[in-house]
């Protein structure tokens, strides 16, 4: 029996083969799944992920105004991962690795891979910023700290420092996807939940996402010395940089591992 013969009935002679098989097929059946939703199913998904996000942020801003450590508060805010994982709602920075992925096997389209960034990213922003008026009204005593972390990033000109921390965002958050693909184990998932949000708040890397959120915050308190074009400034070159960190540092590498599955995989979407 060939090699292309042991690809397609999930056999190898190594038991990492296997599991690199097993952890490509997870991606490409989820992926498919997910490119072809509509329109409503990607903007709720989207909405319900700006929303879970917010709640992390709102245990990292109390965390760190009792604590002042960011990184204890940011193991707080993997409660928003958290939630986005057992929830199944949609983070537009997990849209790289999986759905790049199925578009490379032609088992979705770039169209369809188009609509699912640009909707996720509208409805996470618009559920987050919901959600972080609800926390500044609710929670008055956290306005200072929430001025003080938003001033981190919205502030921040555009210099070799404040790229490489959002090409590190993009990476960190699609390592976090790539290892929660590669196992079935729920606890193997969480554990990579937290520890993205480690990386990604407590270290205070630049995501396009979790920081706006915290930009919002601040906003609403009336009392940050930045407005909605400061976080426009900012948000432009984070979001290119997330893009490029979750696609070339992690994505790009995975294909090429994947190289000869990709191939099996568009033969065998070609003939049907």
């Amino acid at each position: 029996m060939n090699e292309t013969n042991q690809r397609h009935l999930g056999k190898s002679d190594s038991p990492i083969e296997d599991e690199l098989e097993d952890a490509f097929s997870r991606m490409i059946g989820e992926g498919t799944q997910r490119l072809h939703r509509g329109w409503r199913e990607v903007l709720v998904t989207g909405f319900f992920g700006g929303t879970e996000v917010a709640m992390g942020v709102l245990a990292y801003l109390a965390v760190l105004q009792a604590t002042g450590n960011p990184l204890l508060a940011g193991l707080a805010f993997s409660i928003g991962f958290l939630a986005l994982l057992l929830g199944r709602s949609e983070l537009f920075t997990e849209g790289f690795l999986v759905p790049v992925t199925t578009v490379a096997a032609k088992r979705a389209s770039v169209g369809q891979l188009l609509k699912l960034w640009s909707g996720t990213l509208v409805a996470n922003l618009a559920g987050g910023w919901l959600i972080m008026w609800l926390i500044m009204a609710g929670f008055p005593k956290l306005h200072e700290q929430a001025v003080e972390s938003a001033g981190h990033y919205a502030a921040a000109p555009i210099s070799v420092e404040t790229v490489s921390l959002a090409l590190l965002g993009g990476m960190a958050i699609t390592l976090m996807t790539r290892m929660q693909h590669g196992t079935d184990s729920v606890p193997g998932k969480i554990a990579a939940a937290v520890a993205g949000a480690f990386l990604l708040a407590g270290l205070q890397l630049f995501h396009s996402i979790l920081d706006s959120l915290l930009i919002f915050g601040a906003i609403f308190t009336g009392q940050a010395p930045f407005g909605y074009l400061d976080w426009l400034g900012w948000f432009w070159y984070t979001l290119l940089g997330n893009v490029v960190g979750g696609l070339v540092l992690v994505t790009l590498l995975r294909l090429l591992r994947s190289k000869d599955r990709l191939r099996d995989e568009r033969i065998e979407a070609s003939s049907t």
